[in-house]
């Protein structure tokens, strides 16, 4: 087999071609968030330590409302499923029955060494939405968009285009950041959002997916993100696919930027 990074992807039955058809057969574009319509810092350093900050806080300021029960409930779930399934994760949740103190300590301890692994389950996400929720609601967060964002999406959508939404974030941290973001609510460009719940991101299987929920052909949808193996399965779905390269990117190797065209800025995205 050939050396040529095309090569090996023709070899493994992904056809590159779809990277190079001309733009102007484009009709939904997804995108990414993190390090694509939004710096990775943020989520990092804002978002995750927005979490770590008031999680005890926010527990116990709404320990008898039904939503955070129910959350409660589902990390209780699977911190039991961890003890036998996956005990590295496994910290213990106090009972129902303990005073609220106890059981919010056990469930902030709980998040602590879940976001320390940086796992990626629903329990999880599901509190962190919520929490982010509270948090732009209150005006002590403002979700990050790179000033190229916005411009572009509306000329997106000025020429018929729809644009969606896919993350590993949840749906409704999705709706947050746009709907809180710094250039004020950005929610009515988006016509779709996705998470993990349709597939993970490194898998074909989830872009095609995406594109039947669409009612699209794979080829009329551009992709858009800043994660190499994220972009070989849109391209083995038949995707059109742009990588992003934005500051505080994982820098691109030479195979990896040969995958597909490479941007910086939204409007270098010529439809």
């Amino acid at each position: 087999v050939s050396s040529r990074p095309c090569d090996q992807l023709l070899f493994l039955g992904i056809d590159l071609s779809t990277s190079t058809k001309r733009e102007m057969t484009i009709e939904h574009i997804v995108v990414d968030i993190e390090g694509t319509t939004t710096s990775i810092s943020f989520v990092k350093d804002v978002l995750f330590v927005y979490v770590r900050e008031h999680v005890g806080e926010y527990l116990h300021a709404h320990a008898t409302e039904a939503e955070t029960l129910a959350d409660i409930e589902a990390i209780r779930k699977q911190s039991e499923q961890d003890k036998v399934g996956a005990p590295q994760f496994f910290c213990e949740i106090a009972p129902a029955s303990s005073p609220v103190a106890d059981e919010c300590a056990s469930v902030t301890a709980w998040v602590m060494k879940q976001m320390d692994a940086d796992r990626k389950i629903g329990a999880l996400k599901t509190l962190q939405g919520h929490m982010w929720r509270a948090g732009y609601a209150a005006g002590e967060l403002h979700g990050h968009v790179y000033d190229d964002v916005p411009p572009a999406l509306t000329a997106w959508r000025a020429s018929g285009r729809r644009v969606h939404v896919y993350s590993s974030g949840s749906e409704e941290a999705q709706r947050l950041l746009f709907g809180y973001s710094v250039f004020g609510d950005l929610s009515a460009h988006f016509t779709t959002h996705h998470d993990t719940r349709v597939g993970l991101k490194t898998e074909p299987a989830s872009y095609t997916a995406i594109c039947s929920a669409l009612g699209a052909a794979p080829s009329t949808v551009l992709f858009i993100t800043d994660m190499p193996n994220e972009a070989r399965a849109a391209l083995a779905s038949g995707l059109q696919v742009r990588l992003s390269v934005r500051p505080g990117n994982i820098a691109l190797t030479p195979e990896e930027s040969a995958l597909c065209p490479t941007i910086t800025s939204f409007d270098q995205v010529v439809l």
